[in-house]
């Protein structure tokens, strides 16, 4: 049954990767956009610039997700058919792969076509950034770094977080992710409210951002790229970004490409200047074409290693996880819950408890024998200290 369960979970992220693939994204009803909104309605009721504040609502907002997601893979436990239909519409749902290729050739189409208050409209379909006064080389670059950071995280990391956690790792992943989009950008607003979500998401793709890189330069020659520059390139350079991760995606891209991404970044209201990654010149609008072909082909990767893993790594980590259950069994359960109770008794009443003895409403520890009092060391009765009562 075991078996079957994870044939199912690979089952289902290959189809879902490729229902992504012939379909993109619903243009109606998307899940992810319903969370979105009902994400947004409860941080209108819960807001306030608050860490504190910030943090219940990404524990609930991401809660929740991971909750459902639970509950439908006990549900699927003996129906493995259930369970790969369930992980092919998650997995659908949550990845965005043919979407930011789509983009990049949309951009890549207006560039080349000098049409700049088109490519300018464009880009808020893949970032934050204010295009009014983007030229060409800009709109390029950030086209190219949003590739770069979004192959991460909308197709690389829902991909591992499928294969290692299954349909609850798919759900609270994209949760996270969107909360990130919603809240944890740096703004007035959510520079305390928001950080938990921001704090969050790194952590969820501090994995997946690495191997994005790695798979980035190993399909290097799929877009003309060389390996060899592409890995000196991401040595040298990504650790120089802000982001702990985005750094990792984009020194890999800006090798594969041969051109220089990072400079100064604006957004509405402030501006943020990054160091540069990578050698050679501005990207162009002909990059754009070769990034979404390097974007298609780390998804292809990630889904050979995501599908492989429920059925190889993951049934062997399974495997010796229930064996050391088994081995310690319920008695060491039970065992350390004794030490437990034993360890705060000791803390609450100053002496230990022997095992058997229960505590009594007026806080002395009543005698297994009846009617006596317990013998101290010298054989006498243990009385309470000179001059008062023990405390």
């Amino acid at each position: 049954m075991r078996q079957s369960v994870a044939v199912a979970n690979a089952a289902g992220l290959v189809a879902g990767y490729a229902l992504d693939s012939l379909l993109g994204d619903p243009r109606r009803w998307h899940p992810v956009a319903g969370f979105g909104r009902a994400a947004g309605a409860l941080e209108r009721r819960v807001y306030r610039p608050d860490r504190a504040v910030g943090t219940a609502f990404t524990a609930l907002a991401v809660g929740v997700p991971v909750l459902v997601g639970v509950a439908a893979t006990v549900a699927t436990r003996r129906r493995p058919v259930g369970r790969a239909v369930l992980m092919a519409a998650a997995t659908w749902t949550v990845l965005g792969g043919r979407t930011l290729r789509h983009e990049a050739k949309m951009m890549g189409r207006a560039l080349r076509g000098g049409d700049l208050p088109a490519a300018r409209r464009r880009l808020g379909h893949l970032c934050g950034r204010d295009p009014s006064t983007l030229d060409e080389p800009e709109l390029a670059r950030a086209t190219v770094e949003s590739v770069a950071e979004n192959t991460s995280d909308a197709v690389v990391a829902p991909l591992m977080w499928g294969a290692v956690a299954g349909l609850p790792g798919l759900l609270g992943y994209r949760a996270a992710n969107t909360l990130d989009a919603m809240v944890g950008h740096r703004s007035p607003r959510y520079a305390r409210f928001g950080t938990p979500s921001a704090r969050l998401d790194d952590l969820l793709n501090l994995a997946p951002a690495r191997l994005t890189g790695l798979l980035t330069i190993a399909v290097a020659p799929t877009a003309h790229g060389d390996r060899g520059r592409a890995w000196r390139v991401w040595l040298r350079d990504r650790n120089d970004h802000p982001s702990p991760n985005a750094g990792q995606c984009e020194a890999a891209m800006a090798g594969v490409l041969g051109v220089r991404l990072g400079g100064r970044n604006v957004y509405f209201g402030r501006s943020e200047v990054r160091p540069y990654l990578g050698d050679g010149p501005r990207p162009e609008a002909r990059h754009l074409g070769r990034a979404a072909k390097v974007s298609g082909a780390v998804g292809l990767a990630a889904l050979g290693l995501a599908a492989a893993y429920p059925v190889t790594l993951g049934r062997f980590l399974g495997a010796v996880a229930r064996n050391a259950v088994a081995r310690t069994g319920w008695r060491g359960l039970a065992a350390g819950a004794r030490g437990w109770r034993g360890a705060s008794a000791e803390a609450l009443f100053g002496r230990p408890v022997r095992a058997g003895s229960s505590i009594g409403a007026a806080g002395g520890a009543r005698p297994r024998a009846a009617g006596g009092s317990r013998p101290s060391a010298a054989g006498g009765s243990r009385q309470p200290a000179a001059g008062g009562d023990r405390r």
